[in-house]
């Protein structure tokens, strides 16, 4: 792939998009792009959250298949429209969702398929830096599609599902500590178990099912989930619970965290550990990483593969971040 076009209204922004890409054209607004489609095959949408929709449904009136950054939308209904558009138009388009390809993404569905936690039961992913110093950027202030809930809470989800299935109702606790937009999340997930139907009381939901004590027949995984920015002692990435052991990943992605002590033995070609009491192991690494979702998205435009991300996943998404706003609001469970 070759970059033959790009947007940027800052100036500086294209000073420097002209030193990373010298043979793209530069152009000031979308439309004036749109207007000259016979320069390229692709459109990648990395505006701010909060112009996606528009941005998306441009893209579909003039028909070139586009990748959207991820959320697709601020709200569930406005994802929909966005879906809807595109299919009305016949214009594909995919959402980028590069976490599915993380090593620790990768390693941990290997873990699973293997079997060597036994029946998992709690899934906890923290996703926190030590920011005492907010920078200034539209993700810390536009309220409308800043936060943490918007741009870490659909990869945070998404890879949840992924995992262990469809969501059928969520609590959340949101704050702004340090910033105009929220930079403290904490979401509980509770995942539909295979072939479960939520409500185990007829005319009850399964949110009251979980509050009243009832069980559902089969129960799911619960998915514990945070992200913040002002965690002076991160917590362990990634823990995952089960009954044959768990699998554990202690640093985010080179950030400084108390728990780096405990990685010093990891050896190469390895990542997180699968942890019995005080027995560990390191787990082997599968081959893969971010660059692959463009590989998958080559293959879908040569019609070569299925869509690497179904825009279906993301209208998902966007109904447990709706249902995580009203539940902080509310102060209650609610039900996706």
């Amino acid at each position: 792939m070759a970059v033959t076009a790009v947007v940027a209204r800052d100036s500086g922004r294209r000073v420097q998009a002209a030193g990373d890409w010298p043979g793209a054209r530069l152009f000031n607004d979308l439309p004036s792009m749109l207007a000259e489609t016979g320069l390229y095959d692709l459109v990648v949408i990395a505006s701010p959250s909060s112009l996606h929709a528009e941005h998306a449904n441009a893209v579909s009136v003039a028909g070139k298949p586009f990748v959207l950054d991820k959320p697709i939308a601020t709200t569930a209904a406005e994802a929909r429209r966005v879906v809807s558009a595109a299919s009305s138009s016949g214009t594909p388009f995919t959402v980028f969702q590069n976490r599915r390809w993380d090593p620790e993404q990768l390693t941990l569905a290997a873990l699973l398929e293997r079997g060597d936690l036994g029946k998992v039961h709690t899934f906890e992913r923290h996703w926190e830096r030590w920011r005492p110093k907010p920078q200034q950027r539209w993700k810390e202030n536009d309220v409308l599609g800043g936060g943490l809930l918007l741009d870490l809470g659909p990869h945070l989800v998404d890879s949840a599902t992924q995992l262990f299935g469809p969501v059928v109702s969520v609590y959340a606790e949101t704050r702004a500590l340090s910033t105009p937009t929220e930079d403290d999340v904490f979401l509980v997930l509770h995942h539909a178990a295979p072939g479960s139907k939520p409500g185990a009381v007829p005319g009850r939901t399964a949110a009251a099912d979980v509050l009243f004590g009832v069980e559902p027949p089969a129960k799911g995984v619960v998915s514990r989930l945070w992200a913040g920015s002002l965690v002076g002692a991160p917590g362990p990435r990634t823990r995952v619970l089960g009954d044959g052991g768990a699998y554990l990943v202690n640093s985010f992605e080179g950030d400084a965290s108390p728990f780096d002590v405990l990685d010093g033995e990891q050896p190469e070609g390895t990542h997180g550990w699968l942890v019995r009491g005080r027995e560990r192991t390191a787990v082997p690494q599968p081959r893969g990483g971010h660059a692959d979702f463009y590989t998958a998205v080559a293959d879908w435009l040569a019609g070569e593969a299925e869509v690497p991300v179904d825009p279906a996943d993301a209208v998902r998404t966007a109904e447990v971040l709706d249902a995580a706003r009203v539940s902080a609001k509310e102060g209650r469970l609610i039900d996706v």
